[in-house]
């Protein structure tokens, strides 16, 4: 894949097989937006898919979307988010860490 055009599409038709859309309407899974496509993949889909979105996106922008999607999910996404912590956003002490920002974002709800 040379592209980020490519990539994306990659990463959409590879969360489509995972039928992640199953209950969307087909027409409206065709394009979705960039938060979506990051959220989607970080939750459903596995680590060399994951590697690609560096490819496209910036580690910043992964990292919100991160933080704003998954990491709130508490204990249901607690094991995928440590995994996550560790190799994509060099946290040093990941459980804490999560802990920490799930306070923080119960605290602000």
């Amino acid at each position: 894949m040379r592209n980020k055009d490519e990539i994306k599409s990659y990463l959409l038709a590879k969360l489509q097989k995972e039928n992640v859309f199953w209950s969307f309407d087909k027409s409206s899974c065709q394009k979705i937006s960039d938060w979506n496509l990051i959220k989607y993949a970080l939750i459903h889909l596995d680590l060399p898919e994951i590697d690609l979105l560096f490819k496209v996106f910036p580690k910043g922008k992964i990292k919100r979307v991160w933080l704003d999607e998954a990491v709130i999910q508490g204990n249901y996404l607690r094991n995928m988010n440590i995994c996550l912590a560790n190799l994509y956003f060099d946290i040093k002490h990941p459980v804490q860490y999560l802990k920490r920002m799930e306070t923080y974002y119960l605290n602000r709800a």
